[in-house]
């Protein structure tokens, strides 16, 4: 057994051994998790946190099916891929199952990094090209070569981008350079131009690299046709399309079991990665490909081997995790409690009109926010969060943004004429309270994300698009709630 240590000696000697790389949540008062069951997790003193943050327990927190399928193997054996066994057969064929016909090669790894690394390995080898093409704020992993292809990390560190790295603008409607009807051929000709100019400098195109709904990067969600129109560039230079669904696959967009699918039948990517909630919180990923390019990365003769990627406990977890997702219908959950939060948020929205910085822990609801400028909060539960949940999310966050609204509404009183928003520097003159001004974010336009969670088809009505496609209250892709 771990020795227990009281919450300052834990922060205390993590600090002195795990460095401060890794930081923690809620870093001023951090939380000390010692149990979590479903969408909830609970602290040493049995205080009890609605999880609206953890999109790597995907089908519930210590999910009885899933703890049981990972003990019996363990019971049993667990050893490396060079041995025959079932179980990585009987998990390929349920993975590829889900996927279109032609994506039927696996490779197992550990976590999304080391898969969207391999992603880079198979790009590079499948024509012997090497240039890579992300999105603006893109994130794709921690690994050094991923790195080097994360707008996301480099540019906020002391890291420049490389000569073979090439970055294209986010194909955002909302806040982008292109927000017109015909949007998707303006970003997708972007890519073409990137292209043109690399080609001009004698570079060669690789792959073009993104998630199918771009989390860190603000919870991005592309406009209808532009994955097609970039595949169609990117396949002319020779390159491939690799779709990251690392966050956003296994069913959370509800209607699809993978987000790329959201975007048409017409559109296949040549690799998909795929991570975080394949095992629930045990340590599994995977790369899917095209037989072609499976066979050209295997002609090379240097062989891909990973010691513990598709280990026989691994595939069996994540054969439980499949099995929960079906029994439970937890895509149909995602569509209706997503559709049900969706209605709950749009009050908020018109009745707030100023959204500010949010600290909901003392509250019981644990939620993150990222994008650019970090004004987006990710609302990215476990699979099994219920319309309860919702209202019980949405009822704090109404009462937390009262707070910083009438502060807001006072200002304006007392100056009508001088400018139409305050400063947090302006607001501190009539917030009563320091914490209350850390709800306040200098009311900048902040918009709530409700990503992957209960999401629908593209439909065909036009005339009521956003990004492309219908905004309607039961399609994902114009679930953006802006102020």
């Amino acid at each position: 057994m771990c020795e227990l240590y009281s919450k300052p000696d834990t922060l205390a000697l993590r600090d002195k051994h795990i460095g401060p790389s890794c930081k923690v949540f809620f870093a001023a008062d951090p939380i000390k998790i010692m149990r979590a069951q479903g969408q909830y997790m609970f602290d040493e003193k049995g205080q009890r946190y609605l999880d609206c943050i953890n999109n790597v327990a995907h089908v519930g927190h210590c999910h009885p099916e899933v703890v049981k399928a990972a003990a019996k193997q363990m019971e049993l054996l667990n050893t490396n891929s060079r041995f025959l066994h079932d179980n990585i057969v009987d998990y390929a064929k349920r993975l590829t199952a889900t996927l279109p016909q032609t994506l039927s090669v696996c490779y197992f790894t550990n976590s999304g990094s080391e898969a969207n690394d391999l992603a880079l390995r198979l790009a590079r080898q499948f024509r012997g090209h090497q240039d890579v093409i992300t999105l603006d704020h893109a994130y794709h992993g921690h690994l050094t070569s991923l790195i080097e292809i994360s707008p996301y990390k480099f540019q906020k560190g002391k890291d420049v981008k490389k000569e073979f790295v090439h970055v294209a603008p986010t194909p955002d409607t909302y806040r982008g350079k292109y927000r017109e009807e015909d949007a998707a051929t303006a970003y997708a000709d972007e890519v073409k131009k990137i292209i043109e100019d690399a080609q001009s400098r004698g570079r060669k195109i690789a792959a073009f690299i993104a998630e199918s709904m771009q989390s860190c990067g603000g919870q991005i969600i592309p406009p209808a046709g532009y994955f097609q129109k970039v595949a169609e560039h990117v396949h002319r230079a020779g390159g491939v399309f690799i779709a990251d669904e690392v966050q956003v696959g296994f069913g959370r967009a509800g209607r699809h079991f993978w987000s790329f699918q959201m975007h048409g039948e017409d559109f296949i990517p040549d690799i998909v990665t795929m991570g975080k909630p394949m095992g629930n919180g045990h340590p599994m990923a995977c790369v899917v490909t095209t037989k072609e390019i499976a066979e050209t990365f295997s002609s090379t003769g240097v062989e891909y081997f990973n010691t513990y990627g598709g280990n026989p406990v691994s595939c069996a977890v994540g054969l439980a995790v499949l099995d929960v997702i079906e029994k439970e219908n937890l895509q149909g959950n995602a569509v209706r409690v997503g559709n049900y939060l969706m209605e709950l948020l749009e009050a908020q929205k018109a009745k707030h009109p100023l959204i500010g910085d949010i600290r909901m822990k003392e509250k019981g609801v644990l939620l993150s926010a990222d994008g650019p400028h970090r004004n987006v909060l990710k609302i990215k539960p476990p699979m099994c969060f219920t319309e309860e949940d919702a209202k019980f999310m949405v009822d704090h966050f109404d009462g937390i943004l009262t707070v910083p609204q009438h502060q807001v509404e006072e200002y304006r009183v007392k100056h009508p004429v001088t400018k139409s928003e305050p400063t947090q520097t302006e607001l501190s003159d009539i917030t009563s309270s320091p914490e209350e001004l850390d709800y306040v974010n200098q009311t900048q336009e902040v918009h709530v994300e409700q990503p992957n969670h209960g999401a629908t088809e593209f439909r065909e009505n036009h005339s009521r698009k956003r990004n492309g496609v219908c905004s309607d209250q039961n399609t994902l892709l114009s679930k953006r709630l802006k102020t």
